[in-house]
């Protein structure tokens, strides 16, 4: 590791504008008499190389031995599951098919950590073991009934500290995103959110790979000297597997020595309205920056209503003001996993294609033959979205009037 240092003594305004000249990421900020770094620096090290000399310069930072961790002692890939007070969160069971995927690697056992009221214990524990769990393990109390974090949190370091699990997964949901974070600052390890990719290592190293320096980077990330090692996955990233047999044991843990104290009282609780939600849908139609106005996209919302589907944007959309952010495939929106996609105009940027390259089935159109979003699709076509569409269009409504006539 190391950090890019600026010699101020050796600044001017002929120097600060060669090298934000330079910089094709805008790393450079000059006020008159300072010349910083903004948050576009990626380290790249163009201006050490290329910029005026002595300058920029980069400087190796001495890396401290980290302390030897005794990786024998943690054992398990754990998911951490999350529920509503009434249902299991459906992400909870995409990370167990996971865990087993990374489990069988290490010759490991799947783990399930459950904090809940003893009556949602109970409805929700038969169902957790149907998906292949080894061992359930359950923190049942009447102040779990509904999440407060600091009790959570002490559950949570309770259950680590004991079990000792090699790996925990949490659901990269609002509560999983403040949770985790939470849990890993307790044991001073490692914590990488929103995870793509995850992958298993002989040693036990959890491999997490996600999209980093606004996707330009597809980043692997490894904690090789902490335990126990952990990862936030979105809602859709992974496929659920099919419910099994249980063969798991359920053990409850003791919550005599767990803090369940809370300086969080609630006093309230107002459903937020429901609205439709793209992760949800079977079929989308997500339009890229071609659209540049909700007129433009009345042609998507037909070939969607004409299918039985959504409309998704981009982020370009969003950003313009054409469509509210919860429309929005990607990183920085939702991930879906439909059974059938068909992208229109979509260029394919890495932020976007991380969100619904799981789908069963992708169709994409696009004028330029060599657009990255042909490399995730199932089929693809060159051309004009606002000619083929019609088209398309037109004939859907032609075998839907077919349809009804022999009906």
């Amino acid at each position: 590791m190391g950090k890019l240092v600026i010699d101020q003594s050796k600044v001017s305004k002929d120097v600060a504008d060669k090298l934000m000249k330079l910089c094709p990421f805008g790393g450079f900020e000059y006020d008159g008499k300072t010349l910083g770094f903004t948050a576009g620096c990626r380290v790249c090290k163009l201006c050490v190389r290329k910029g005026p000399e002595g300058v920029v310069r980069f400087l190796e930072e001495e890396i401290s031995e980290s302390p030897k961790i005794n990786k024998a002692e943690w054992r398990g890939v754990a998911v951490f599951i999350e529920h509503d007070e009434t249902k299991v969160h459906p992400v909870s069971f995409e990370l167990i098919g996971k865990a087993q995927e990374l489990a069988q690697k290490i010759n490991q056992e799947v783990i399930a950590v459950l904090i809940a009221s003893p009556e949602q214990a109970k409805d929700f524990e038969k169902q957790i073991l149907s998906y292949g769990v080894d061992k359930l393990y359950i923190y049942a109390h009447d102040v779990f009934a509904k999440f407060l974090i600091e009790p959570y949190t002490s559950a949570m370091a309770d259950f680590i500290t004991k079990i000792k699990p090699n790996t925990v997964l949490y659901g990269g949901t609002a509560l999983g995103r403040s949770f985790a974070p939470r849990v890993a600052a307790r044991f001073k390890t490692g914590l990488t959110a929103d995870c793509t990719v995850l992958d298993m290592k002989e040693t036990g190293d959890l491999v997490q790979i996600r999209p980093a320096f606004g996707g330009n980077v597809m980043a692997q990330i490894i904690t090789p000297n902490h335990r126990p090692q952990m990862a936030t996955v979105r809602y859709k990233m992974f496929k659920k597997k099919d419910p099994v047999e249980p063969h798991g044991e359920t053990i409850y843990m003791n919550t005599d020595n767990v803090d369940l104290s809370s300086r969080i009282k609630i006093l309230d609780i107002h459903q937020k309205q429901k609205s439709a939600d793209i992760s949800e849908a079977d079929v989308i139609v997500a339009c890229g920056r071609i659209f540049k106005s909700e007129e433009d996209l009345a042609l998507a919302e037909e070939l969607a209503r004409l299918l039985g589907g959504a409309v998704a944007v981009t982020r370009p959309l969003v950003e313009a003001g054409i469509r509210d952010a919860k429309y929005q495939i990607g990183l920085s929106g939702r991930t879906v996993s439909p059974k059938l996609i068909i992208t229109l105009g979509v260029s394919g940027a890495v932020q976007f294609t991380a969100g619904m390259n799981s789908s069963e089935t992708i169709i994409s159109i696009n004028k330029d033959p060599n657009a990255a979003i042909f490399g995730v699709s199932h089929y693809g076509i060159v051309g004009d979205v606002f000619e083929i569409v019609p088209e398309l269009i037109k004939k859907l409504k032609a075998e839907l009037k077919a349809e009804r006539n022999v009906g």
